[in-house]
């Protein structure tokens, strides 16, 4: 049985995310699928396909590159880069870096992105996650409260930057 891949609402990114996902679709394109179809060709000359591991592997890996191409040339398509405005300064929007802390002292620090960019990253949020929602247009000071499954939780915006393209946040001295 097939799972499908989730529905993705936002398509915002921000042009590191953008250019990552650009980066992974031409390294397959050009890469990965040319090695891949030489080994599925060579495997295929070989006479009997049905006992041929080399064949049935490659080919469902060939497979599987095609179709992360496919998903990928109409993602890239359909996605809006996001680039910092100065008129952003001083408040959490798309792309912002964020530290925030709740009464019991617990300090979270992340960057608030697209969907597309979360994977595999524990820094990041989707912009569409509770939180990130909650903390959209406020300031340095000021609270919120993002409904989690055990309730209501308050938070407080201790920090916001937005770095350069493809800079992490100074760390805390």
């Amino acid at each position: 049985m097939k799972v499908k891949p989730p529905i993705i609402k936002t398509k915002l990114i921000t042009r590191e995310g953008f250019n990552a996902l650009k980066a992974e679709h031409d390294e397959l394109w050009f890469k990965k699928r040319p090695e891949v179809t030489k080994i599925v060709s060579w495997a295929a000359s070989l006479g009997d396909r049905s006992e041929n591991a080399d064949y049935t592997m490659n080919k469902r890996l060939l497979r599987q590159i095609d179709s992360r191409i496919r998903y990928l040339r109409k993602r890239l398509e359909d996605l809006k880069i996001v680039d910092y405005s100065p008129q952003q300064a001083g408040r959490v929007f798309f792309g912002a870096w964020v530290e925030i802390e709740d009464d019991a002292g617990q300090v979270l620090k992340f960057r608030i992105v697209g969907p597309d960019e979360i994977y595999g990253r524990t820094d990041y949020i989707s912009i569409d996650a509770p939180m990130a929602r909650a903390l959209l247009k406020k300031q340095v000071d000021d609270s919120f409260v993002v409904q989690t499954p055990t309730g209501a939780k308050e938070w407080l915006v201790m920090d916001i930057q937005y770095p350069a393209t493809g800079e992490q946040p100074p760390s805390p001295t």
